[in-house]
C-alpha cells in the first residue's frame, strides 16, 4: 500500500495552462503531489535527478508524467525518446497532453512510448475531470517506489 501522495510531473511551457492545471489538480481533492517543469531539458534533469532536482525527497520520482509536445529547448518527442531508452523509463507512464490533434503527432508519440495521448481540454471542468480519470486509472497501476531518505 502507498502512503506517500501520487506524484505527477507536468512538463508544460505555457504559463496560463500551468495555472489552469494547478487549479484543476487542487480542485480534484485528491492526494496528488504535482511538480512542474517548463521545458524538455528541465524534464530530463528532473527525471534524471540531477542539478536542482537531485533531492528525491523534495523532487520525488513521478508516478506519472503529463507532457506537452511543443516546447522550447527540447520538445516532448525528444524527451519521450530519451526517457524510453532508459531501463527505468519504461516503468513510469507518460501521458501526452498537447494542443495538436495531428494524426502524425499521435502516431509518433505512441511509437516513442507514450502510454496515452490527449488533446488539451478547453475548459477548467474538463481539465479537472481528465486529471481525476488519469489518477483513478494510473494510481491503481502504481508500482512500488524505492525508499528514499535524506542524507
Amino acid at each position: 500500500m502507498h502512503n506517500e501522495p501520487f506524484t505527477v510531473l507536468v512538463v508544460e511551457d505555457n504559463a496560463e495552462e500551468v495555472i489552469l492545471l494547478q487549479r484543476a489538480f487542487k480542485r480534484t481533492g485528491l492526494d496528488i503531489s504535482v511538480q512542474f517543469v517548463v521545458n524538455g531539458e528541465e524534464a530530463i534533469d528532473y527525471l534524471s535527478g540531477v542539478d536542482r532536482f537531485h533531492d528525491r525527497v523534495d523532487f520525488p520520482e513521478p508516478d506519472l508524467v503529463l507532457m506537452d509536445l511543443k516546447m522550447p529547448r527540447k520538445g516532448g518527442f525528444e524527451v519521450l525518446e530519451w526517457f524510453r531508452n532508459l531501463q527505468e523509463g519504461a516503468l513510469i507512464p507518460v501521458v501526452v497532453l498537447t494542443s495538436s490533434n495531428r494524426e502524425a503527432d499521435v502516431q509518433r508519440a505512441y511509437s516513442l512510448g507514450a502510454n496515452t495521448y490527449f488533446t488539451k481540454p478547453t475548459s477548467f471542468e474538463e481539465f479537472r475531470d481528465m486529471i481525476k480519470t488519469l489518477y483513478e486509472y494510473w494510481s491503481r497501476a502504481r508500482r512500488p517506489k524505492p525508499l528514499v531518505t535524506r542524507h
